[in-house]
């Protein structure tokens, strides 16, 4: 009930549909329109497998990362059209990537590479270091040995996310003026665009905060932040009887303030924060249990108060990505199948399933 009241704004705004993006394969990026719940155009991907689809900052082209031969495409917003596309592979050498973010013209994608070199008798794999590519140039422009001491994250290419630093760091994000690069694990490490030497580590337990220790930013969406601030869900444990916690962290990435509201006891596993476009409520999903005991819930949270006002527990996927809609109306349960499922966000009730017809990659990027 308080769910419901909570958002009866919401139920009362005037529904506003978007449009998907999803990866799928072989080689497909899929746009679905909200209104029909189907898909209204197929983009051939010239590289493969996407891995991952991350929106540029101007929202006018998307970046996707492929697998097949570790290819960079890029995808006009308006046309549905690709206009470049270049391999990181050859002959001797591979490429794995781990995440990427574009910086505010869309020129530069920040990442972080390891390269496998093709030897007579075998493979060597290389160590994890940040990474320049030049769009334009079609090539990797500069790279830089990743400090041993940077402390081990992950981060996913757009599933939610909102762009990874992978081995090495966790996340990246870009400051709104390109000069500095933000990696999020359990502190957030400034770097200077240019050649990634580190400017500054902000250690997320603040003295205010005495008891927290392994405290971590998650993954975002392209929708969740204003620009220039990153909203996240965190966990955090105490230093005596390790209790996991999870709850609410802000990132200003101008003045590189950081704000937290602990919530309440962590689960298993959380899906992120999806939010709707008033920035007023939001949502993740959380698992618990294995097996035959696992179970899955919605759980939507009032931002303001940064409590949790309704819950509901969905028949759970063996694996699964969550998203919301472009108006912050519907909850979408897709990838690693062929369906969309399509809940209520206000009474959570399944309302229709979406059969694209294609096996998705669990990435997805929704544009009003």
């Amino acid at each position: 009930m308080r769910h419901l009241i909570a958002l009866l704004g919401l139920t009362c705004a005037s529904a506003s549909a978007g449009t998907l993006f999803c990866g799928a394969y072989p080689n497909w990026v899929l746009v679905i329109d909200e209104a029909q719940g189907k898909v209204i155009d197929k983009i051939k991907l010239e590289t493969g497998l996407p891995l991952g689809v991350r929106l540029s900052q101007d929202k006018k082209s998307l970046f996707v990362m492929t697998n097949d031969h570790n290819g960079v495409e890029v995808i006009d917003v308006a046309t549905h059209k690709v206009t470049s596309h270049f391999v990181l592979n050859d002959a001797t050498h591979q490429y794995r990537m781990q995440g990427a973010a574009p910086d505010p013209e869309g020129k530069l994608l920040y990442t972080t590479t390891t390269q496998i070199t093709k030897q007579i008798d075998r493979y060597e794999l290389g160590k994890p270091k940040y990474t320049i590519i030049d769009v334009a140039a079609q090539k990797i422009s500069k790279t830089v040995d990743q400090p041993s001491n940077d402390t081990p994250g992950g981060g996913e290419f757009g599933a939610g996310g909102g762009g990874g630093g992978g081995r090495g760091g966790g996340p990246f994000e870009v400051s709104p003026d390109g000069k500095y690069l933000y990696q999020f694990g359990s502190s957030v490490t400034v770097m200077n665009a240019s050649d990634f030497s580190v400017v500054e580590r902000i250690q997320l337990a603040q003295p205010e905060a005495p008891a927290m220790e392994n405290l971590g930013l998650g993954g975002q969406l392209d929708t969740i932040s204003q620009p220039g601030q990153r909203v996240s869900i965190f966990n955090y444990s105490d230093p005596i009887i390790h209790n996991r916690v999870f709850g609410l962290g802000r990132f200003d990435l101008n003045t590189r303030k950081f704000d937290f509201t602990p919530i309440g006891p962590a689960p298993l596993t959380m899906a992120g924060l999806r939010i709707t476009p008033d920035k007023k409520f939001g949502y993740t999903v959380s698992t618990s249990g294995t097996g035959g005991n696992k179970r899955c819930e919605f759980w939507a949270m009032d931002l303001s108060t940064s409590k949790i006002t309704g819950t509901a527990e969905f028949p759970c996927r063996a694996r699964y990505s969550f998203g919301i809609s472009a108006d912050g109306r519907k909850l979408y349960i897709y990838g690693a199948g062929f369906e969309i499922e399509v809940y209520d966000a206000v009474t959570f009730r399944l309302e229709a399933t979406w059969d694209l017809g294609h096996d998705m990659t669990g990435s997805m990027v929704v544009l009003p």
